[in-house]
């Protein structure tokens, strides 16, 4: 995974506001002019990470972001986030959009799961009375087509793969799955976890029942593709209760209770400068009264009423922020040229910040940034305790890190 393109997918059937929860994440009120990413497909958009920014914690009076950017003192982050098609029962078979849907699915590292907690859409995407449909099967339907999916991958083929492995002398079995399952975005480590877990760390390939292939496969889609429950609609009747019954049938994922229309609204308020609101916020002011007739006001009394005061926030941006700093467990790192003024070489004051994994060392860090600093690097200074790093050292949160490297010095 680089550093800062993490793709985030948004997942779930049609009409449980997966689409609105795509658009609220990616409308910001204020415009990025320098986004990481220069090129973005139809279904992808930039949303954010948000985070207290570093030169809060140094009591720097600013900083000039300009890969992010910093709103009152919170960075925001930039992610990759991606809209698939929605999910019908039997998208792993190619029913509805499945195709498409699996093919998006490849490329996520993390999977934000839309349901309806109110009960109020059939398997189909029908709208129905609300507490007509349990979110709880939903979940299980909707991670069920995705275990399949990557079953019919793995599968395929298995029995050749595994006496070439299991006769071929390989010794890094591992490695070997990985390269094989490349294309789903598996990596070494997502492999040897699901191995683990499913208790075949020790067992020949080709000794593994069907049914042991496929607890492997479940076990390897919650290791590369994790998955945070968004309970969407939480603001309609009957959807605390699914929230409630999400959160005891599922321990393993995160539940992030959210109203995706109440965000879209606010984000929408706020940039056309009705309301002052940053995303992830647990209130609002309104800022221009004229501009609201008794309908708008209406809207966002409800919104304030149903959901901010109720839950403390919309859930969008706290479903991001869940999946990215949490679930894939990323940390931010801001490179640096100038260690005690903490300035690029333009003279900018904290101007990136990168996601990275946590573990991350200065020396990986370095072939992020670019390879010729990781090949030729030397040693990382510490910005903030002005100590000298080598190349193991483990990057922490919120480091602020110069990499010195010999073809840098040129």
């Amino acid at each position: 995974m680089e550093a800062s393109r993490v793709l985030v997918g948004v997942v779930g059937k049609t009409n449980v506001g997966k689409s609105t929860f795509f658009a609220a994440a990616t409308e910001l009120s204020v415009a990025i002019e320098n986004r990481p990413f220069t090129t973005i497909e139809p279904n992808v958009g930039v949303g954010y990470v948000r985070k207290r920014c570093v030169h809060v914690k140094l009591g720097l009076p600013r900083c000039d972001a300009s890969n992010s950017l910093c709103l009152e003192g919170d960075r925001m982050i930039p992610v990759r986030m991606m809209d698939v098609a929605g999910l019908v029962p039997g998208a792993h078979r190619g029913r509805g959009l499945g195709n498409k849907f699996l093919d998006d699915l490849r490329k996520a590292d993390v999977l934000l799961l839309v349901v309806d907690a109110s009960g109020s859409t059939d398997p189909e995407g029908t709208p129905v009375a609300p507490g007509t449909y349990d979110p709880v099967e939903e979940v299980r339907q909707m991670l069920e087509e995705v275990d399949e999916w990557m079953y019919g991958i793995i599968s395929k083929d298995w029995s050749r793969f595994t006496k070439q492995v299991d006769t071929g002398g390989v010794v890094d079995v591992p490695g070997a799955i990985a390269e094989r399952m490349s294309g789903l975005g598996v990596r070494k480590a997502h492999v040897i976890r699901a191995l683990e877990a499913s208790g075949l760390t020790d067992k020949p390939l080709s000794a593994w029942s069907p049914g042991e292939l496929k607890r492997f496969t479940v076990e390897l889609r919650r290791a590369s593709k994790p998955v945070v429950i968004v309970a969407n609609k939480i603001d309609l009747p009957g959807a605390e209760e699914g929230y409630r019954r999400l959160v005891e049938a599922f321990p393993e994922h995160p539940v992030v209770p959210a109203s995706a229309a109440a965000e879209l609204a606010l984000r929408r308020a706020a940039r056309a400068g009705v309301i002052r609101y940053k995303p992830g916020d647990p209130d609002f002011e309104v800022v221009d009264e004229s501009r609201l007739d008794r309908r708008a006001r209406a809207v966002l009394d409800a919104i304030r009423e149903r959901v901010l005061a109720k839950w403390g926030s919309t859930g969008v941006q706290q479903a991001i922020n869940k999946a990215v700093l949490e679930v894939l467990d990323m940390i931010a790192v801001y490179p640096v040229d100038d260690p005690n003024k903490f300035t690029d070489k333009q003279g900018r004051v904290l101007p990136d910040v990168l996601l990275v994994p946590r573990g991350t060392t200065a020396r990986q860090l370095a072939y992020m940034i670019h390879t010729d600093l990781g090949e030729t690097f030397l040693y990382a200074v510490n910005a903030v305790t002005k100590q000298r790093v080598g190349e193991s050292y483990v990057l922490r949160d919120d480091d602020v890190i110069k990499i010195v490297a010999a073809r840098g010095r040129r």
